[in-house]
């Protein structure tokens, strides 16, 4: 069987253009991920990819995670309630260009509102050394993923539909 998917390019080109969302309690913070720390990446992609068939770095090694957090153009983020984990995002920086490769929450905090913040934030941190963010997100995302981007002031700049084996 073949399926259809719809991918999405959006784009924010100034924090004037931010619509801030603020976080849920006092109780969250967001801290820069160390880079030795390549399994906090690796965890993240696996428990929040699985509902969304995140499938490019299922058969990575070690080394190649290693090799992937040691670029000096990526910075992860993780966003905590308290001590526990809630989600993360990874900001990739090219000149002035900075692209969200990956943004997501934990199965049991979506709905919640935390992706909102989440999303703000990774937008304020870009914003400190980018002029431009950019993101794609696709129809096998979170149904509410394309609306929170347009929601915190992301336009799409391009969109495409491809076609590929259901798996």
């Amino acid at each position: 069987m073949i399926e259809k998917i719809e991918r999405y390019y959006l784009e924010i080109n100034s924090i004037e253009n931010l619509k801030n969302k603020s976080a849920p309690s006092e109780n969250f913070t967001i801290k820069e991920a160390n880079k030795n720390n390549f399994d906090l990446n690796k965890f993240f992609y696996k428990q929040i990819g699985k509902k969304h068939q995140w499938l490019d770095r299922l058969a990575w090694k070690d080394k190649n995670w290693i090799d992937y957090v040691s670029n000096k153009n990526l910075k992860t983020f993780i966003l905590k309630n308290k001590d526990d984990c809630v989600g993360y995002f990874e900001l990739i920086f090219d000149n002035n260009d900075c692209e969200i490769a990956y943004l997501g929450v934990l199965e049991e905090y979506i709905g919640k509102g935390y992706g909102g913040f989440l999303l703000s934030k990774a937008l304020s941190i870009g914003f400190k050394n980018a002029n431009r963010i950019w993101v794609h997100t696709c129809s096998l995302d979170h149904p509410n993923a394309l609306e929170n981007y347009k929601s915190r002031g992301m336009k799409i700049f391009k969109s495409e539909i491809f076609k590929r084996k259901a798996i």
